[in-house]
C-alpha cells in the first residue's frame, strides 16, 4: 500500500475494524477494533492510486471494474465504516473533504436539466430494461421508498401502505382530476382511480415506463380513466384538483425549483392541493454523489429542506404539511437489494458482471446513506389556499384506515368499462 494513502486512511478511520490488503498482498489494519470486520482488496497500482486522490468515486469505479473486492462485510459494511467516521474530524484533513467540496461548488453547472437534457437523464436509468425492475421490484413495480407501518411489513405490504398514506394526504374526491408528475410504471396512478374513482393523467419521460404504464391501464380496464404521457410536465396547459410527484423531484436539478412550483401552482385549480414525496437532506446542501451522479442519476441533486421551502414560497402556494420518513428508504433498499441477490444471474443474463457490480454498489451505497448518513423523504403537502384542508390531521389516519379496510377486503380484478361514479370507501368524511 502507497504512504499516501496508508495516511489517508489513518485519518479517516478512527472507529470500526477495517483491513485493506494492497496490491502487492500485504494488509494494514485500521480503526479501533470495534464493530464488525471489513476486508477491501485492492488489487491493482492503479485503483490504489485513484483511491488516494478521490476514494469517494474510484473505490465503486474500482469495485465495478473488478480491480476491487470487499472480502468481508460487503459494500454496506465498507460504506458504514466510512459514513460513520465523516463526522469524526479525519475526513477534514483528507483531499476527498477538498474534492467534494468543489463539486458541491459546481453543483448548478452539473444540473442544468433544459427539457431534452432532463428526457437524456431520465432515459440513463429508467429506460433500462424493465425485465431488470422485475427482479427486485415489489408485484406492483413500485420504485421509491416504501413506508413500513410494522417494522415486519414485507415489500409488498410497505409499498402498498405508501401508496395509501400518500392518498390520504391528497384529501381525494370523487370525479376529481389528479395530475402524477413522474409516474414510473403507473402504479400509484392506477392505485388512485380505483380506490376514489378519479381521472388520472400520468406523465413521464421515460419510454419503457410510459409503455408498461399503458399497458396496465389496458390490462385493467382503466384506460378511460388513466392516460399515461410522454412528456416533460413543463408543456403541460391543464388544470388539475390534485397533483402528486413522487420520487420525481430529484431530477429536477436546484437550477429549476422555482420553476418546478411556479408551473405546479398554474397547474392546480384554486382548491387544489398537491403532494410531493422526494428524497432530501436533513442536514445542510451538499454534493450528489460523484458516483451516483456519474453511473447512477445523472443530473440529480438531493436537496435540503432550505434550498426547498424558497421556491415553493416563491410560487405562491401554502406549505400545510411536512414529514420527515427517515428510515423507510434504508429498508426498502435492504428488501431491493436481497432481491437483487437472489436474482443476480439473471441481471446478468440481462446486462453484463460490471453492470451488477454497479448496481449492487448502488444499492448498499444508498442503503447506508439513508441508515449513517442525512438522507430522508420528505413528504410535503401543498395547497393554492390556507383554507382548502382540515385544521388537524385526523382525516390521513381515518382515510388511511379506511383505505386500508378496503384493500383487504376488494382484491378482485378492475371492471372492464368505466363504471358511473360513486361514492368510494376511502372517501374522505
Amino acid at each position: 500500500m502507497n504512504i499516501l494513502l496508508k495516511r489517508v486512511l489513518d485519518r479517516l478511520v478512527r472507529t470500526g475494524n477495517l483491513k485493506v490488503t494492497g496490491p502487492k498482498g500485504a494488509t494494514v489494519v485500521f480503526g479501533d477494533g470495534t464493530g464488525d470486520p471489513v476486508h477491501m482488496h485492492i488489487k491493482t497500482r492503479h485503483a490504489e492510486r485513484a483511491i488516494t486522490f478521490d476514494p469517494m468515486l474510484a473505490v465503486p469505479e474500482a469495485y465495478m471494474d473488478g480491480e476491487l473486492d470487499i472480502l468481508e462485510g460487503g459494500v454496506l459494511g465498507l460504506m458504514r465504516i466510512a459514513f460513520q467516521n465523516m463526522g469524526s474530524g479525519g475526513i477534514d484533513a483528507t483531499w476527498s473533504k477538498a474534492i467534494e467540496g468543489l463539486r458541491h461548488a459546481f453543483r448548478r453547472l452539473q444540473q442544468i436539466n433544459t427539457a431534452s437534457r432532463a428526457r437524456r437523464n431520465v432515459q440513463r436509468h429508467y429506460d433500462l430494461s424493465g425485465d431488470l425492475y422485475r427482479l427486485f421490484l415489489d408485484e406492483d413495480m413500485q420504485y421509491s421508498c416504501a413506508y413500513f407501518e410494522q417494522p415486519d411489513m414485507t415489500l409488498d405490504e410497505a409499498q402498498a401502505a405508501k401508496k395509501r398514506h400518500i392518498a390520504a394526504k391528497l384529501r381525494l374526491k370523487a370525479g376529481q382530476t389528479v395530475l402524477d408528475i413522474g409516474s414510473g410504471w403507473g402504479g400509484l396512478g392506477l392505485y388512485l382511480a380505483k380506490s376514489f374513482d378519479v381521472d388520472v393523467q400520468g406523465v413521464t419521460l421515460s419510454s419503457e415506463q410510459h409503455g408498461v404504464a399503458t399497458d396496465r391501464a389496458h390490462a385493467q380496464g382503466l384506460e378511460n380513466r388513466v392516460h399515461f404521457e410522454l412528456k416533460d410536465y413543463r408543456e403541460l396547459n391543464e388544470r388539475f384538483d390534485r397533483i402528486v410527484s413522487v420520487g420525481m423531484f430529484e431530477h429536477v436539478g436546484v437550477n429549476h425549483f422555482r420553476t418546478f412550483f411556479e408551473k405546479s401552482a398554474t397547474l392546480l385549480k384554486p382548491d387544489g392541493v398537491m403532494l410531493l414525496h422526494t428524497i432530501g437532506r436533513s442536514g445542510v446542501p451538499w454534493a450528489t454523489s460523484a458516483f451516483i451522479r456519474k453511473y447512477v442519476f445523472p443530473g440529480g441533486y438531493i436537496p435540503s429542506l432550505s434550498e426547498v421551502m424558497p421556491a415553493i414560497e416563491k410560487s405562491g402556494l401554502v406549505v400545510t404539511d411536512i414529514e420527515m420518513l427517515r428510515l423507510h428508504y434504508a429498508d426498502t433498499l435492504k428488501h431491493w437489494g436481497q432481491r437483487f441477490a437472489a436474482n443476480r444471474d439473471k441481471a446478468k443474463a440481462i446486462y453484463d458482471e460490471r453492470f451488477c457490480r454497479m448496481w449492487e454498489f448502488y444499492l448498499a451505497a444508498s442503503e447506508a446513506a439513508f441508515r449513517w448518513q442525512d438522507l430522508v423523504i420528505f413528504q410535503i403537502q401543498i395547497a393554492k389556499k390556507n383554507d382548502t384542508l382540515p385544521m388537524t390531521r385526523d382525516y390521513m389516519a381515518k382515510c388511511e384506515k379506511a383505505l386500508e379496510m378496503h384493500d383487504m377486503g376488494h382484491r378482485q380484478k378492475a371492471p372492464a368499462a368505466r363504471p358511473a361514479r360513486r361514492r368510494k370507501v376511502a372517501d374522505p368524511e
